[in-house]
Protein backbone atom coordinates (compact mmCIF):
# COMPACT_ATOMS: atom_id res chain seq x y z
CA UNK A 1 0.00 0.00 0.00
CA UNK A 2 1.31 3.45 -0.89
CA UNK A 3 2.04 5.85 1.97
CA UNK A 4 -1.15 7.61 2.95
CA UNK A 5 -1.73 11.15 4.18
CA UNK A 6 -0.73 11.86 7.75
CA UNK A 7 -3.22 13.08 10.33
CA UNK A 8 -1.78 16.59 9.99
CA UNK A 9 -2.24 16.53 6.21
CA UNK A 10 -5.86 15.40 6.53
CA UNK A 11 -6.48 18.05 9.18
CA UNK A 12 -5.06 20.77 6.92
CA UNK A 13 -7.34 19.81 4.03
CA UNK A 14 -10.45 20.05 6.17
CA UNK A 15 -9.27 23.25 7.86
CA UNK A 16 -9.42 24.86 4.42
CA UNK A 17 -12.85 23.49 3.45
CA UNK A 18 -15.21 24.59 6.23
CA UNK A 19 -17.60 26.58 4.07
CA UNK A 20 -18.24 23.74 1.65
CA UNK A 21 -18.89 21.23 4.42
CA UNK A 22 -21.29 23.61 6.16
CA UNK A 23 -23.72 22.97 3.29
CA UNK A 24 -25.05 19.45 2.78
CA UNK A 25 -25.51 19.91 -0.96
CA UNK A 26 -21.91 21.05 -1.58
CA UNK A 27 -20.09 19.36 1.27
CA UNK A 28 -21.47 15.90 0.64
CA UNK A 29 -21.94 16.04 -3.11
CA UNK A 30 -19.19 13.48 -3.75
CA UNK A 31 -21.07 10.98 -1.59
CA UNK A 32 -23.71 9.04 -3.46
CA UNK A 33 -27.19 9.39 -1.89
CA UNK A 34 -25.84 11.65 0.87
CA UNK A 35 -29.21 13.31 1.73
CA UNK A 36 -30.93 9.91 1.92
CA UNK A 37 -28.24 8.47 4.20
CA UNK A 38 -28.44 11.55 6.41
CA UNK A 39 -32.21 11.19 6.77
CA UNK A 40 -32.04 7.44 7.38
CA UNK A 41 -29.33 7.66 10.03
CA UNK A 42 -31.08 10.44 11.94
CA UNK A 43 -34.40 8.61 11.80
CA UNK A 44 -32.93 5.22 12.76
CA UNK A 45 -30.91 6.65 15.64
CA UNK A 46 -34.00 8.38 17.04
CA UNK A 47 -36.21 5.32 16.53
CA UNK A 48 -33.72 2.96 18.20
CA UNK A 49 -32.99 5.33 21.12
CA UNK A 50 -36.10 7.46 21.63
CA UNK A 51 -35.16 8.33 25.22
CA UNK A 52 -31.58 9.25 24.38
CA UNK A 53 -30.02 12.11 26.32
CA UNK A 54 -26.47 12.30 24.92
CA UNK A 55 -24.92 11.95 21.47
CA UNK A 56 -21.27 11.70 20.45
CA UNK A 57 -20.49 12.84 16.90
CA UNK A 58 -17.10 11.46 15.79
CA UNK A 59 -15.56 13.38 12.91
CA UNK A 60 -18.45 15.81 13.13
CA UNK A 61 -17.31 18.06 10.29
CA UNK A 62 -19.57 21.10 10.22
CA UNK A 63 -22.25 19.28 12.24
CA UNK A 64 -24.73 18.19 9.57
CA UNK A 65 -25.53 14.79 11.09
CA UNK A 66 -26.03 16.08 14.61
CA UNK A 67 -28.21 18.91 13.30
CA UNK A 68 -30.42 16.40 11.51
CA UNK A 69 -30.61 14.19 14.61
CA UNK A 70 -31.63 17.19 16.73
CA UNK A 71 -34.70 17.62 14.52
CA UNK A 72 -35.85 14.28 15.93
CA UNK A 73 -34.38 14.53 19.45
CA UNK A 74 -34.02 18.24 20.28
CA UNK A 75 -33.14 17.75 23.96
CA UNK A 76 -29.88 15.92 23.42
CA UNK A 77 -26.64 16.88 25.06
CA UNK A 78 -23.98 16.86 22.35
CA UNK A 79 -20.25 16.07 22.26
CA UNK A 80 -18.54 16.92 18.97
CA UNK A 81 -15.14 15.52 17.99
CA UNK A 82 -13.10 16.54 14.95
CA UNK A 83 -9.47 16.85 13.89
CA UNK A 84 -10.03 20.30 12.41
CA UNK A 85 -10.36 23.26 14.80
CA UNK A 86 -12.09 25.52 12.22
CA UNK A 87 -14.50 22.72 11.29
CA UNK A 88 -15.19 22.00 14.96
CA UNK A 89 -15.79 25.69 15.68
CA UNK A 90 -18.34 25.90 12.87
CA UNK A 91 -20.09 22.72 14.04
CA UNK A 92 -20.30 24.03 17.61
CA UNK A 93 -21.79 27.31 16.40
CA UNK A 94 -24.43 25.61 14.27
CA UNK A 95 -25.30 22.89 16.80
CA UNK A 96 -25.45 25.31 19.76
CA UNK A 97 -28.02 27.37 17.89
CA UNK A 98 -30.22 24.29 17.41
CA UNK A 99 -29.68 22.33 20.65
CA UNK A 100 -31.48 22.82 23.94
CA UNK A 101 -28.94 20.61 25.74
CA UNK A 102 -25.28 21.27 26.45
CA UNK A 103 -22.74 21.21 23.61
CA UNK A 104 -19.09 20.24 24.10
CA UNK A 105 -16.47 20.47 21.33
CA UNK A 106 -13.30 18.37 21.50
CA UNK A 107 -10.49 18.65 18.98
CA UNK A 108 -8.63 15.42 18.47
CA UNK A 109 -8.27 12.00 16.89
CA UNK A 110 -10.70 9.34 18.12
CA UNK A 111 -7.79 6.87 18.12
CA UNK A 112 -6.08 8.92 20.82
CA UNK A 113 -8.88 10.50 22.84
CA UNK A 114 -10.25 9.11 26.07
CA UNK A 115 -14.02 8.71 25.74
CA UNK A 116 -16.29 8.38 28.74
CA UNK A 117 -17.38 4.78 29.31
CA UNK A 118 -21.16 4.29 29.04
CA UNK A 119 -21.48 8.03 28.55
CA UNK A 120 -23.62 8.15 25.42
CA UNK A 121 -26.86 6.81 23.99
CA UNK A 122 -26.02 7.52 20.34
CA UNK A 123 -22.78 7.70 18.40
CA UNK A 124 -22.68 9.22 14.90
CA UNK A 125 -19.70 8.62 12.60
CA UNK A 126 -20.06 10.04 9.08
CA UNK A 127 -17.22 9.82 6.54
CA UNK A 128 -14.57 9.29 9.21
CA UNK A 129 -13.72 5.62 9.73
CA UNK A 130 -12.35 5.24 6.20
CA UNK A 131 -9.28 7.06 7.55
CA UNK A 132 -8.50 4.16 9.89
CA UNK A 133 -5.55 2.13 8.68
CA UNK A 134 -4.68 -1.38 9.89
CA UNK A 135 -6.87 -3.97 11.60
CA UNK A 136 -5.66 -2.97 15.05
CA UNK A 137 -6.94 0.58 14.59
CA UNK A 138 -10.36 -0.62 13.43
CA UNK A 139 -10.61 -2.97 16.40
CA UNK A 140 -9.48 -0.29 18.85
CA UNK A 141 -11.94 2.32 17.61
CA UNK A 142 -14.93 0.01 17.31
CA UNK A 143 -14.21 -1.35 20.81
CA UNK A 144 -13.95 2.21 22.15
CA UNK A 145 -17.31 3.06 20.61
CA UNK A 146 -18.91 -0.02 22.18
CA UNK A 147 -17.56 0.96 25.63
CA UNK A 148 -18.75 4.54 25.20
CA UNK A 149 -22.37 3.52 24.67
CA UNK A 150 -24.86 2.80 27.39
CA UNK A 151 -26.70 -0.55 27.20
CA UNK A 152 -29.21 -0.31 24.36
CA UNK A 153 -27.33 2.59 22.76
CA UNK A 154 -26.52 2.66 19.07
CA UNK A 155 -23.74 3.63 16.69
CA UNK A 156 -24.73 4.89 13.24
CA UNK A 157 -22.19 5.07 10.45
CA UNK A 158 -22.22 6.57 6.95
CA UNK A 159 -19.07 5.98 4.95
CA UNK A 160 -17.12 5.05 1.88
CA UNK A 161 -16.69 1.27 1.74
CA UNK A 162 -14.66 -1.17 -0.33
CA UNK A 163 -15.56 -4.68 -1.46
CA UNK A 164 -14.09 -8.11 -0.81
CA UNK A 165 -14.09 -9.36 -4.40
CA UNK A 166 -11.69 -7.51 -6.76
CA UNK A 167 -14.09 -7.73 -9.68
CA UNK A 168 -16.91 -6.24 -7.62
CA UNK A 169 -14.56 -3.54 -6.35
CA UNK A 170 -13.63 -2.63 -9.92
CA UNK A 171 -17.31 -2.53 -10.89
CA UNK A 172 -18.19 -0.21 -8.02
CA UNK A 173 -15.27 2.13 -8.78
CA UNK A 174 -16.46 2.34 -12.41
CA UNK A 175 -19.97 3.19 -11.25
CA UNK A 176 -18.60 5.83 -8.91
CA UNK A 177 -16.49 7.34 -11.68
CA UNK A 178 -19.59 7.60 -13.85
CA UNK A 179 -21.44 9.37 -11.02
CA UNK A 180 -18.60 11.85 -10.43
CA UNK A 181 -18.19 12.51 -14.13
CA UNK A 182 -21.89 13.35 -14.43
CA UNK A 183 -21.65 15.53 -11.32
CA UNK A 184 -18.57 17.57 -12.14
CA UNK A 185 -16.80 16.28 -15.23
CA UNK A 186 -13.55 14.34 -15.74
CA UNK A 187 -11.35 16.80 -13.82
CA UNK A 188 -13.60 16.61 -10.76
CA UNK A 189 -13.63 12.81 -11.01
CA UNK A 190 -9.83 12.73 -11.09
CA UNK A 191 -9.67 15.13 -8.12
CA UNK A 192 -11.92 12.95 -5.95
CA UNK A 193 -10.13 9.73 -6.86
CA UNK A 194 -6.84 11.50 -6.21
CA UNK A 195 -7.66 12.28 -2.60
CA UNK A 196 -9.20 8.84 -2.06
CA UNK A 197 -5.91 7.32 -3.22
CA UNK A 198 -3.90 9.67 -1.00
CA UNK A 199 -6.05 9.74 2.16
CA UNK A 200 -8.46 6.85 2.43
CA UNK A 201 -8.33 3.20 3.42
CA UNK A 202 -11.97 2.05 3.36
CA UNK A 203 -12.94 -1.46 4.41
CA UNK A 204 -15.78 -3.65 3.13
CA UNK A 205 -19.19 -3.27 4.70
CA UNK A 206 -19.06 -6.98 5.52
CA UNK A 207 -15.79 -6.48 7.44
CA UNK A 208 -17.31 -3.68 9.49
CA UNK A 209 -20.53 -5.51 10.28
CA UNK A 210 -18.55 -8.55 11.45
CA UNK A 211 -16.30 -6.33 13.56
CA UNK A 212 -19.26 -4.61 15.22
CA UNK A 213 -20.51 -8.02 16.31
CA UNK A 214 -17.02 -9.09 17.37
CA UNK A 215 -16.60 -6.16 19.78
CA UNK A 216 -19.94 -6.91 21.41
CA UNK A 217 -22.79 -5.21 19.58
CA UNK A 218 -25.96 -7.27 19.89
CA UNK A 219 -27.82 -6.20 16.73
CA UNK A 220 -26.49 -4.90 13.43
CA UNK A 221 -28.50 -3.31 10.62
CA UNK A 222 -27.84 -1.95 7.13
CA UNK A 223 -29.93 1.11 6.29
CA UNK A 224 -28.74 1.76 2.74
CA UNK A 225 -26.01 0.93 0.27
CA UNK A 226 -25.36 2.40 -3.16
CA UNK A 227 -22.13 1.45 -4.89
CA UNK A 228 -19.19 2.22 -2.63
CA UNK A 229 -21.19 4.09 0.03
CA UNK A 230 -23.16 2.61 2.89
CA UNK A 231 -25.22 3.67 5.90
CA UNK A 232 -25.48 1.16 8.74
CA UNK A 233 -25.55 0.81 12.49
CA UNK A 234 -25.47 -1.41 15.53
CA UNK A 235 -27.12 -1.58 18.97
CA UNK A 236 -25.20 -2.40 22.13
Amino acid sequence: MKAKSTVDEIRARFDADVERFSNLETGQSATMDAPLSLDLIAAAAAAASPRATRVLDIGCGAGNYTLKLLENLPGLGVTLIDLSRPMLHRAAERVSAAASGDVAAVQGDIRELDVEAAGFDIILAAAVFHHLRDDSEWLQVFSKCHRALRPGGGIWISDLVSHEDPAVQALMWRRYRTYLDMLGGPDYCDEVFGYIEKEDTPRPLTFQLDLLRRVGFARVDVLHKNGCFAAFGAIR
